[in-house]
């Protein structure tokens, strides 16, 4: 009796193990990740509403309905990536993807100066060259350093009711991803 608890232990406790395996691995043999699904219908360095109609059956909406969300590939092969944003709303994020899917940099509202969504995202290499002599336009940006070539910016900005639904409208409408 004993040998058949101990085996149905071990069994259940494998399955669990190959389990998570399988969902670790998942992202890595996914032919159908973010960068591909963004890829076929949005151009490189092209800030797109991920709500929007146009987009909507390549990326799933939004999972959580107090934010509006807009993604932008970049390249960074030659120049880094530049986004900014008009206006003010209540609360602002930012997270930066590689091409794999791995979340290399977040933060808020709460790190920038002014509260204003103005960063920058280099390679090392790039970092060195912007320190030697920081152009005009990137004093008040935040730097986001990461060793890649390609990548995706999520930006989502939270909706507190629906009577800031236009302001946020607009301030999602005037993000800005350029490569400079």
């Amino acid at each position: 009796m004993h040998k058949l608890l101990y085996a149905l232990a071990l069994g259940v406790v494998g399955a669990g193990i190959v389990h998570i395996a399988i969902l670790l691995l998942l992202p890595d043999f996914s032919e159908r990740d973010a960068w591909s699904r963004l890829e076929g219908s949005v151009d490189m360095f092209n800030m797109t509403r991920i709500d929007n109609t146009r987009v909507a059956n390549v990326l799933h909406r939004s999972a959580d309905p107090f934010f509006q969300v807009a993604a932008c590939r970049f390249n960074l092969e030659d120049g880094y990536a530049h986004i900014t944003a008009k206006g003010d709303v209540p609360f602002w994020s930012v997270s930066v993807y590689d091409r794999s899917g791995q979340n290399i940099y977040s933060f808020n509202d709460r790190i920038s100066t002014q509260r204003a969504l103005d960063f920058v995202v280099v390679t090392p290499e790039q970092m060195i060259d912007v320190r030697k002599e920081l152009p005009e336009t990137l004093t008040s940006s935040v730097f986001v350093e990461a060793d890649m070539d390609e990548g995706i910016a999520l930006v989502r900005a939270f909706v507190p009711e629906s009577s800031w639904e236009p302001a946020i409208t607009s301030y999602i409408g005037s993000l800005n991803c350029r490569q400079e």
